[in-house]
């Protein structure tokens, strides 16, 4: 087996579409460090890290020279993707990612799995489609959004010099996962 040429890796794709357990377990795989967005913007509470404060998080977390992160967040992007070398874009059917996210939202509801800064999902604020603080409404919102937007982003001269793998179904991935 050749080794693995990037060092510096960015997961996208809408949410649910395991962004998060592709990049620790590629970070794992190859000793880098894992950086989920997520993490370094939500404080204790659900509040959102001002933007000066989450620049500086994601700066510093990208400062080492092997590292997978895991978002999409349209706020720092240009510092994260100014250094990367590889994009892995999981743009999965809707239909795998709202199954995701519905299995996913129950587990962490049920387990009451802390995910960042202290902060649980709630099962009920989720089912309130209409709400801002779903993440089935943020599904609805974003996921014909990215499909639109993120090829438009690829192909813009100041990111020409990004390796993309671009995965429109979990085999693909999985495929790719057991070439590497």
């Amino acid at each position: 087996m050749k080794p693995f040429p990037y060092k510096r890796i960015v997961v996208i794709g809408t949410t649910s579409s395991g962004k998060s357990t592709l990049a620790k377990a590629l970070a794992g795989k190859f000793g880098y460090a894992f950086i989920e967005l997520d993490a370094l913007f939500w404080e204790p509470g659900w509040g959102q890290a001002n933007l000066f404060e989450f620049r500086e998080r994601v700066e510093a977390a990208i400062e080492p020279d092997s590292w997978v992160v895991a978002g999409n967040y349209s706020r720092v992007r240009d510092l994260i993707w100014e250094r990367a070398e590889l994009i892995l874009w999981l743009d999965y059917p809707f239909h795998i990612v709202f199954w995701r996210l519905l299995t996913r939202t129950i587990r962490r509801a049920w387990t009451q799995e802390e995910l960042w800064n202290g902060n649980r999902d709630s099962f009920w604020s989720h089912l309130k489609l209409w709400s801002e603080d779903s993440l089935f409404h943020w599904l609805f919102k974003t996921y014909w959004r990215r499909k639109r937007e993120i090829p438009i982003l690829l192909s813009l001269p100041g990111y020409k010099y990004l390796k993309v793998f671009h995965f429109r179904h979990p085999r693909e991935l999985e495929n790719w996962l057991e070439e590497i």
